[in-house]
């Protein structure tokens, strides 16, 4: 089996996605996804003018040979841009390899080491009652976890609130991404109260995370693991900016509040302090972003020597080839904490049709051969590239702050 053809296919069903479509001389096709948010055009350009000539007449099967080829050989190592392309590559290679078993991926990566696949899902408002509400949605739509986000006073725009943030898009001109505010002593002050009047609405219970994003200092992530700690939360995700792993030693002494880290994470080096002092307890790597299953699973085997449990990134903007292929490797792992399942619009499901499914919060990859998932180029078509950025963040001064 060769491969005879790889092309990619950008689409933006309400989200720009970056979908590999590799075809082979026997018929079977694979796909992988490496959309990478506000810089999908740097990931089309790699894979269209450096990797996909690399591709034609390779074996599909020799995919551990292929991704060292495609890390090693472009000696300009590691990088979001090359490592999402890496990561549609693998994944399609996966999902060929599967269809030609006849077997649903987790299958290939030693069958299933569970039933299905629980979940967390996002609640937010711009205020208490608001934030309730969200809450009673999200528990309605069977999530077992809650993702807890917040107004905070004085702020006009704040990170993970939908009817405050920017979210996703560009400036009136389309010239430039949207800025949001930021106030970390404000923000401190009222975030421990939100999880009380949480806790005394809901009950002990329910299963609440939180998402600093990367804007707190390791002492400010210190205290507000510590002020936290009384609400018992499954975990506090990216406290501060992980690039300085030193930083979360401090953080580590002073609470046991449970940290994620990662998902801006490309490859193991990223983790290596941080797993081997057991400085966090979750790693929250994407499959579209981390360079395919290959990588992420032995991430999770690294990982699990140390007590440390995975928790695949999975916002919308992640496509669903990329969702499917986390789900995959979600039921085969023994070391699964939980899936982020933010979903996506009706016409994205429609342009990606697949076999996943999601049942009373939690998700299955389904049993059809490979990934289960398929590209309907023609509606895809329909849909063209927009451009796009994640916003940015400036403190009340005009400061540009880490969003």
């Amino acid at each position: 089996m060769k491969i005879v053809d790889a092309r990619v296919v950008l689409t933006s069903p309400g989200r720009n996605f970056v979908t590999l479509r590799v075809e082979t001389d026997e018929g079977v096709t694979g796909l992988g996804d490496a959309t990478l948010n506000g810089r999908e055009l740097a990931v089309v350009g790699y894979l269209r003018d450096h990797v996909v000539p690399l591709l034609l007449g390779t074996d599909p099967h020799r995919i551990e040979d292929t991704w060292q080829s495609l890390y090693r050989g472009a000696y300009w190592r590691r990088g979001p841009v090359t490592m999402a392309a890496i990561a549609a590559v693998d994944v399609a290679l996966w999902d060929i390899k599967a269809k030609v078993a006849g077997l649903p991926l987790y299958q290939l990566l030693g069958g299933a080491s569970r039933e299905r696949v629980r979940t967390y899902g996002h609640a937010s408002g711009r205020d208490l009652p608001e934030l309730f509400d969200s809450i009673r949605a999200r528990l309605a739509e069977g999530y077992p976890a809650i993702r807890v986000q917040t107004g905070v006073p004085g702020l006009e725009r704040v990170y993970g609130v939908h009817h405050l943030s920017a979210g996703h898009g560009v400036t009136p001109d389309g010239a430039r991404p949207v800025v949001e505010d930021w106030d970390t002593g404000a923000y401190l002050r009222s975030l421990p109260g939100v999880f009380d009047a949480v806790r005394q609405e809901f009950g002990p219970e329910l299963v609440l995370l939180h998402d600093a994003h990367h804007r707190l200092t390791p002492i400010q992530a210190a205290r507000l693991g510590k002020d936290l700690e009384p609400y018992d939360l499954f975990w506090l995700e990216d406290c501060t900016p992980a690039e300085n792993q030193d930083g979360l030693r401090l953080v580590r002494r002073h609470t046991t509040t449970p940290l994620a880290i990662g998902e801006v994470f490309n490859t193991v080096f990223d983790y290596q302090t941080l797993v081997g002092e057991q400085l966090i307890d979750y790693v929250r790597s994407a499959v579209t972003h981390f360079g395919g299953v290959s990588p992420l699973r032995k991430l999770f085997d690294f990982a699990a020597q140390h007590q440390i449990k995975s928790a695949i990134h999975g916002p919308e903007d992640i496509s669903p080839v990329g969702m499917a292929a986390a789900i995959h490797l979600d039921l085969a792992i023994h070391n699964f904490g939980i899936q982020e399942y933010a979903g996506h619009t009706a016409l994205t499901h429609e342009v990606f049709p697949h076999a996943y499914t999601f049942t009373d919060g939690y998700l299955h990859p389904g049993e059809a051969p490979g990934l289960g998932i398929e590209l309907d180029e023609e509606l895809a078509s329909a849909h063209p590239y927009e451009p796009a950025y994640l916003p940015i963040n400036r403190l009340q001064d005009g400061t540009i702050h880490d969003w």
